[in-house]
């Protein structure tokens, strides 16, 4: 009935490769004047594609920041193989390390400002407490750093019936897997959306909005076994991150290193990342210039749905600018 929107819309180019990840380079529009701003880096989720934030035509942050002139970069953390089962938390940092030096490197910035999103700021925000000279500024775009505000995840992992060893001893953790407890969240959703789309099914708008998110949302990758259990053990049954007793690749996590403007987001009705989850984290920096900025939505309408181009594209822009220019 209706053409399929196209996905990924905004040009780019693959500047390097890293395993199964690639490092993007968006192409900045020639009629656009070039932003006084440092690069930034997007990263995303390990376990989503990163395309959440490069959706559509008219709901993509990417598309925004380059229509705003800004030297826009993603890490794509592709898809792992059987033997990316061993792949460490701490060389996923490494990794993001590893990109970040390159945006250095191609564009002569001393500093670059990273917008992490979802599971993508809570490993930026390792990085940037290890490597705090590097940023210019960090977004924390719905990332979780206190766990024990994890709500409904939280209980679900917690240790006294959970063992994230036994899940990921046959391997990397398969997206039908992690999707299963993210639809436990919600477990009315699919009847509610299978209504919605009756009621809206000749909404040319609704629709090409609801399959580019099915298409994305379908599109899931497993997530490496070896980070898994950290992710899980650490972070969301321990709660090491916000105490301070983290450690990646040998050196105690101080998120009070990271001196750098942060902006938090916060959706309204995020039930992957209660806003508590997100917000600690202005708390346990040592930046003086900190802000929260509450957006409507859930964890993926927030940043894809109908009002992400009117309040949260233009504030980022608008951070990004005023606060990580020198």
């Amino acid at each position: 009935m209706f053409d399929s929107p196209a996905l990924m819309p905004t040009q780019k180019s693959t500047v390097l490769t890293d395993g199964p990840a690639s490092l993007y380079h968006f192409t900045r529009l020639d009629d656009v004047a070039p932003a006084k701003a440092p690069p930034v880096l997007l990263v995303p989720s390990m376990i989503n594609r990163w395309y959440v934030l490069d959706l559509r035509t008219g709901a993509s942050v990417c598309e925004a920041l380059v229509k705003a002139g800004l030297d826009a970069w993603c890490l794509d953390w592709g898809a792992p193989e059987a033997h990316d089962r061993y792949f460490t938390w701490g060389e996923a940092v490494q990794r993001l390390d590893r990109m970040l030096r390159r945006v250095r490197r191609e564009t002569g910035s001393a500093q670059v400002t990273v917008l992490g999103y979802c599971m993508g700021a809570t490993l930026a925000s390792v990085h940037a407490a290890l490597h705090p000279d590097l940023y210019a500024g960090f977004i924390n775009l719905l990332g979780p750093i206190d766990f024990s505000e994890a709500g409904m995840l939280g209980r679900m992992t917690d240790p006294r019936w959970f063992d994230a060893d036994v899940v990921a001893e046959a391997g990397n953790v398969s997206p039908d897997q992690m999707q299963s407890g993210f639809k436990l969240l919600r477990p009315t959703q699919d009847i509610a959306k299978a209504v919605t789309v009756f009621e809206k099914a000749f909404d040319p708008k609704f629709m090409a909005g609801y399959q580019a998110l099915e298409a994305w949302a379908q599109d899931n990758v497993a997530f490496p076994a070896a980070a898994y259990t950290t992710y899980i053990k650490e972070l969301y049954q321990q709660n090491w991150l916000i105490q301070g007793k983290h450690h990646t690749l040998g050196q105690r996590v101080d998120l009070k290193s990271i001196t750098c403007p942060l902006l938090t987001i916060a959706a309204e009705k995020d039930s992957i990342c209660p806003p508590k989850a997100a917000v600690a984290l202005n708390g346990a920096v040592g930046s003086s210039q900190t802000q929260v900025l509450p957006v409507p939505g859930g964890h993926v309408g927030a940043v894809v749905g109908s009002k992400a181009a009117e309040k949260l594209y233009p504030a980022l822009i608008t951070w990004m600018k005023e606060r990580t220019c020198s």
